[in-house]
């Protein structure tokens, strides 16, 4: 092949080349998502309440997309959400079409676990949250300890699932700087397992959310005094136990008052999107506009009052707020908290 040919042939290909990234930068967001699926990657395993969320969000997610895309839901289950968070920053497309539905531990992880350092939530565009989340400890009909002022003078045996998850390094976090007198016992794989073992008398209680506290049968139980709420794990009681005792009765050391507030600060953002960074600015407009108008559908917002997730929801930029906050925590309370969250047994 001539040098003249080879040079006519390469100017084809840059023509080629400049015209098809024009027509997708001319591609108007609408337009993108008239012809395109997209996926929601839930960082939970299937079955999970995170993934039945997952899936009721997406249908009324679609909705209010320009152009009524396909939802696909996909799982990606590991290591507290960090593969999904991993997976959407480093291996996913950014142009929209895959959204993470991550969860608020990926919000500080990779800044106090050095292994997992796949993920840096400074470097993604967060959609928004549908939840607040609070914690709270309830103990069994059975257990010794019956008031939260027991929890200072009587061993309690207390169930927890993975070791970062704060059910159980909320527990930690109260032997080692506030003296109650846990016995945790981590590995149960989910609430579910948790309650059973509180029924078959393995342990005396654990850390549960509020928000499972309100439906279903645990409330029945709350109702009927076969489970006892003992304290609210934070500095304000949520409206549904209002006369609990929260940390603002036991705390006065302003350190342990700086690791408390690391601890719970993401729990402002129980459920948060993002997707990764280059996506298009007026997609990732369009995606959180449509967010913001699925939290204010009637239909949603009954369905999630229905299923006891009451919708609390705060947006991408307030999400990009908490993870400003955590990064700028001073390294000493850093090292408290990887304490709590990477020691080992």
């Amino acid at each position: 092949m001539s040098m003249m040919k080879t040079i006519k042939m390469s100017g084809a290909v840059l023509v080629m080349s400049l015209g098809m990234a024009h027509a997708v930068s001319a591609q108007t967001a609408e337009e993108f998502y008239s012809g395109s699926p997209v996926t929601i990657m839930v960082s939970a395993p299937a079955g999970t309440l995170s993934d039945v969320l997952a899936r009721q969000f997406a249908i009324f997610f679609s909705r209010h997309i320009p152009g009524e895309p396909d939802i696909i839901v996909m799982n990606v289950a590991g290591a507290g959400g960090m593969v999904a968070a991993g997976q959407l920053q480093n291996n996913q497309p950014a142009d929209g079409s895959v959204i993470g539905f991550l969860q608020r531990n990926n919000l500080y992880r990779s800044l106090v676990d050095g292994t997992n350092d796949t993920f840096d939530p400074r470097e993604v565009e967060w959609i928004g949250s549908l939840n607040k989340e609070k914690y709270a400890i309830v103990a069994s009909e059975q257990s010794p300890v019956q008031t939260a002022d027991d929890m200072f003078t009587t061993p309690m045996v207390i169930g927890a699932t993975g070791f970062a998850n704060e059910n159980r390094t909320l527990a930690a976090l109260m032997n080692d700087h506030l003296g109650t007198q846990f016995d945790i016992i981590h590995g149960y794989s989910g609430r579910e397992e948790v309650y059973l073992a509180m029924e078959r008398g393995e342990v005396d209680g654990w850390l549960p959310t509020i928000t499972g506290l309100i439906t279903g049968d645990q409330a029945r139980q709350v109702a009927e005094g076969e489970m006892t709420v003992l304290m609210q794990l934070g500095w304000e009681n949520d409206p549904a136990f209002p006369d609990l005792p929260n940390f603002s009765d036991y705390v006065e050391d302003p350190e342990v008052e700086a690791l408390i507030d690391f601890l719970i600060l993401p729990f402002e953002a129980g459920r948060p999107l993002a997707v990764p960074a280059g996506v298009p600015e007026d997609r990732v407009a369009v995606l959180r506009d449509a967010f913001t108008a699925t939290m204010e559908d009637p239909e949603f917002m009954a369905l999630m009052e229905e299923a006891g997730s009451p919708l609390e929801p705060i947006s991408g930029a307030e999400i990009a707020t908490v993870v400003g906050e955590l990064y700028a925590t001073p390294e000493s309370t850093l090292e408290d908290v990887r304490t709590l969250v990477t020691a080992t047994d």
